[in-house]
């Protein structure tokens, strides 16, 4: 590959240099000096690897002597005669530096930003990433990523990986995306440091919390307390009768009803808001009377408003159960409905899960071709569920 360079070296001396015209000068075997008409010059070296002719800075002649320059160059040369591309090589021992970009915090809000619209709301919340920004930034964020090993990682999640599993969890998951990205800009990371961080940390034998839920029998009662003319009170007798999560309800909107069907657009159905996947909920005598009822309330489109006019906080409902000290929270109506189709009605699997909007099956492959929500299955359920929960069955 020597052939590559010209054959001349050192063709220059110090003092011919200085007096050398505005243009590219070669100093032999790839090195060259670019002189500018403002009366800069810059060091380049350049090279040719894999059929591709490349040009490398080495810094500005005011800075890098003559001898410095050969150094470098000499240095480059040997690493093109390896077949190693020396321009990528520097970057990659740059980021063995402390800069800035190569940082965790850095990289880590990189990468949010990339993956927020793959994020349900664009990832506007924050809640995607608050669990790095409360428990590992705060510990790991100024170190350049590729000297962060499983032990440094051990260390910062250790304070919750018992008490608070669920959020350990996300932190685990989060740093994967992180790392996963970092390593496409060819930082050299492996998220085999995350896997062995684990390992390190032990199992975690503190369960998850269920979400708290009324027995099915004793939803009938609960329900006949709730209000005709509050707008939390009417968003909790919306879940509980259509079996939906909490996010769907608070951002229910005229726009999406369609006589006996409310059409919930991807954005607010768990796990879609990336496709064009919609969730099509069959509306009862008892849905419409409660829409009625809720659309003296709306505003800005929203059937159960905020008192600004936006979208039902998303805590209100949990609020209400919690101050009245219902032992149920939101989404464990769901559940409710869930057990009662089991229970009583001795319903199919698959339909069942389809009532409280499980519609996936874990396989990519299959999700992408199965879009039927079983609409006319689950329609006679659900009317039969609004007449339990009414006390009408």
């Amino acid at each position: 590959m020597e052939d590559i360079f010209m054959a001349k070296s050192n063709a220059f001396t110090v003092a011919q240099l200085k007096s050398l015209p505005t243009g590219k000068h070669c100093d032999g075997l790839g090195l060259w000096l670019y002189k500018r008409p403002d009366g800069g010059a810059q060091w380049i070296f350049r090279f040719q690897l894999w059929g591709r002719q490349r040009e490398m800075g080495l810094g500005s002649y005011r800075n890098v002597s003559l001898a410095e320059a050969r150094k470098q160059a000499e240095l480059a040369r040997q690493q093109v005669l390896r077949e190693v591309d020396p321009i990528k090589q520097r970057q990659l021992n740059r980021q063995q530096s402390n800069s800035t970009d190569g940082r965790l915090e850095h990289l880590a809000w990189e990468a949010y930003e990339k993956h927020k619209k793959s994020l349900k709301h664009g990832g506007s919340d924050g809640r995607w990433f608050s669990p790095l920004r409360l428990h590992v930034l705060p510990k790991l964020g100024k170190m350049p990523i590729v000297k962060i090993d499983q032990e440094d990682i051990a260390r910062a999640l250790e304070p919750i990986w018992h008490e608070k599993p669920v959020t350990a969890k996300k932190c685990i998951s989060r740093l994967r995306t992180v790392f996963n990205y970092a390593s496409a800009k060819r930082f050299r990371v492996s998220t085999a440091v995350i896997d062995d961080a684990v390992v390190i940390l032990g199992y975690n034998k503190k369960r998850s919390t269920p979400h708290q839920a009324l027995h099915w029998k004793d939803v009938p009662a609960f329900y006949a307390t709730l209000s005709d003319d509050e707008p939390t009170q009417l968003a909790l007798r919306m879940l509980i009768l259509t079996g939906v999560r909490s996010d769907s309800i608070n951002n229910m909107r005229l726009g999406q009803l369609m006589s006996s069907v409310w059409i919930i657009p991807p954005l607010h159905v768990k796990g879609r808001a990336d496709s064009d996947f919609v969730f099509d909920v069959p509306l009862s005598k008892e849905h419409l009377q409660v829409i009625e009822l809720a659309k003296k309330h709306a505003q800005n489109g929203y059937l159960f408003p905020n008192s600004k006019g936006g979208p039902l906080n998303k805590m209100a409902m949990r609020n209400f159960l919690v101050d009245n000290n219902i032992p149920a929270r939101p989404h464990g109506f769901r559940s409710s409905l869930r057990t009662w189709l089991m229970d009583e009605i001795q319903c199919e699997e698959e339909i069942a899960e389809a009532c409280i909007g499980h519609v996936r099956t874990g396989d990519d492959a299959v999700d992408a071709y199965k879009r039927s929500t079983y609409l006319p299955k689950r329609t006679p359920l659900m009317k039969e569920w609004a007449n339990f929960v009414t006390g009408n069955s």
